[in-house]
C-alpha cells in the first residue's frame, strides 16, 4: 500500500471512530485516561528504551534545543501520566448547554458545545505531545491523527501502544488515536488534503512547518509561527521580584515557546537592576545581545541587531533593550513581538492595566514568568498547543479549544408566520 492511499485509510478510519467518540460518555473517556495514565507509568522502560533509540539516531542531527524536546526522562513520563489525569479530572464540555433564551415567537435558542470531530496533529521532536494531544481529543469527544517527526517515530509508536491499549480496555474505539507509522513526508501532503475526513489540522514544530501547513491545508489550521516573548521591566518594579521573573522567564528552559527571547528594561532603573540581573544570566551560560545602552551598563555584552529583536532563539541567548517608559516597551513588543506571551513587571497597578490592555499577546503577564503561559499551568489539564491566531482558539489551546458550539432550539409544535 502507498503512502497516499495509506494516510487516506487511516483517516476514514478516524472518521468512523469519531463517531463513536462524539456519543462517548464522560465516565467511559474518564476511565480510558486513567486507565492509560496507569498503563504509561507500568511502561517506564519501555519508553525510555524506544526513547534512548530515537536520541541516539538524533544526537548528532538535530540543534540542542531539539534534542532536550525529544528527551523522555522519568519525570516527563510522569508528568505525561499526570497531565491525563488532570484531563480525566476537568468537566467534561460536551452536551453543554448555554445562553438559553425564549424568543418572542416562544422558541428557546441557545448553544451546545460539540466536538470539532477528526483533528489532526502534526508535530516536531516532542514524544510527550502524542500523550497530551491525545488526551485532550479523548476528552472532548474527538478522534485524532497524530503525526510525530521521524526523529521521534520510536518513541510516538511507544506511547501508542499504550494509549490504544487504554481505549480498547475501557470499551472505546482504538481508531480514536491513530498515530502514523510512516516517516515519508508524503504522509502530511495527503492529510492536508483530506478535509472531508480532516476537521482542523494544528502544527507543532518548526517556522518552516507551520508554514507549509497553513499554505497547503484545505482545512481549518489553529497554529502559531514564533515565540518571541518579551518580559517589560518598568520603572516601578520590585528589583528583587524583577530579576528572579526575567531569569526564570529565560533560563528555566531555553528549547521552549514561552522562553524570555527580549528584555526590555526602563532607563530609569536599568542600571540598578543589570548590574545584578547581567553577570546571573551570562554565568549561567546566556549570551546577551543589548542595544548601545545597555553596552555601556554590561561591557562585553555583544551589539543587538534588528534581526536579533525579531528572533526566536530557543537557545542560551537573548536580546536585550533599555527603553525610556513604557509606551516604548509597548511599540518594541507591537514590532517585534509574536502575539505570544509578554510579561511587564511592575507594582503600579495602572501601569499594569495598561499593559494588559494594549499588549496584543495570547496571554499577557503581570509579575510572573513567561513559562506560566503553558497549558497545564492554566489548568487546562496539558495543552494541544499555542494559539496566536484570533480564531477560533488563542492561548494554550485546552479542552474548549478543541470543541465547537452548534445552536439548538425548542419549541413545542411553533410554526413560523
Amino acid at each position: 500500500m502507498n503512502v497516499n492511499e495509506y494516510t487516506r485509510q487511516t483517516a476514514h478510519r478516524a472518521r468512523q471512530a469519531a463517531r463513536e467518540m462524539a456519543r462517548a460518555e464522560t465516565s467511559a473517556k474518564n476511565t480510558a485516561l486513567l486507565r492509560i495514565a496507569d498503563i504509561i507509568l507500568a511502561s517506564v522502560n519501555e519508553l525510555t528504551a524506544a526513547n534512548a533509540v530515537d536520541m541516539q539516531a538524533a544526537k548528532d542531527n538535530i540543534d540542542p534545543a531539539m534534542l532536550d524536546r525529544l528527551e523522555l526522562t522519568e519525570s516527563r513520563i510522569n508528568a505525561m501520566a499526570d497531565g491525563l489525569r488532570q484531563i480525566a479530572a476537568l468537566p467534561d464540555p460536551i452536551g453543554e448547554i448555554t445562553d438559553m433564551n425564549y424568543r418572542p415567537t416562544g422558541i428557546q435558542v441557545g448553544k451546545m458545545r460539540v466536538p470539532l470531530g477528526v483533528v489532526g496533529i502534526i508535530y516536531e521532536s516532542r514524544p510527550n505531545v502524542t500523550a497530551d494531544a491525545a488526551g485532550l481529543c479523548m476528552k472532548s469527544g474527538n478522534a485524532t491523527i497524530l503525526r510525530g517527526g521521524s526523529e521521534a517515530m520510536n518513541s510516538n509508536q511507544a506511547i501508542s501502544k499504550c494509549l490504544r491499549q487504554g481505549l480498547k480496555e475501557s470499551g472505546l474505539p482504538e481508531d480514536a488515536v491513530q498515530v502514523i507509522e510512516t516517516t515519508d513526508r508524503e504522509a502530511v501532503g495527503t492529510m492536508l488534503q483530506l478535509p472531508e475526513y480532516i476537521d482542523v489540522i494544528i502544527p507543532r514544530g518548526g517556522k518552516s512547518l507551520i508554514q507549509r501547513v497553513t499554505e497547503q491545508a484545505r482545512m481549518p489550521v489553529i497554529k502559531h509561527l514564533d515565540g518571541i516573548c518579551h518580559v517589560y521591566i518598568d520603572h516601578q518594579a520590585n528589583i528583587e521580584k524583577a530579576i528572579a521573573i526575567a531569569f526564570n522567564s529565560k533560563t528555566q528552559r531555553y528549547g521552549v515557546c514561552n522562553a524570555m527571547e527580549c528584555l526590555l528594561v526602563a532607563e530609569s532603573i536599568a542600571k540598578q537592576l543589570l548590574e545584578k540581573l547581567g553577570p546571573m544570566l551570562i554565568e549561567k551560560g546566556v549570551e546577551i545581545r543589548g542595544c548601545e545602552l545597555s553596552q555601556k551598563i554590561l561591557s562585553d555584552i555583544k551589539l543587538a541587531t534588528e534581526e536579533d529583536y525579531s528572533t526566536e532563539y530557543l537557545a542560551a541567548i537573548m536580546s536585550l533593550k533599555i527603553v525610556s517608559d513604557i509606551e516604548e516597551a509597548m511599540e518594541h513588543i507591537e514590532k517585534y513581538g509574536s502575539r505570544h506571551t509578554d510579561t511587564i513587571v511592575t507594582e503600579n497597578i495602572s501601569a499594569a492595566r495598561t499593559f494588559m490592555n494594549n499588549v496584543d499577546s495570547s496571554s499577557v503577564i503581570v509579575n510572573a514568568s513567561t513559562r506560566f503561559a503553558d497549558g497545564y499551568e492554566y489548568g487546562l489539564g496539558a495543552e494541544i498547543g499555542i494559539s496566536t491566531d484570533k480564531f477560533h482558539a488563542r492561548g494554550p489551546v485546552g479542552l474548549e479549544g478543541l470543541t465547537s458550539q452548534k445552536f439548538i432550539v425548542i419549541g413545542d409544535g411553533h410554526i413560523r408566520l
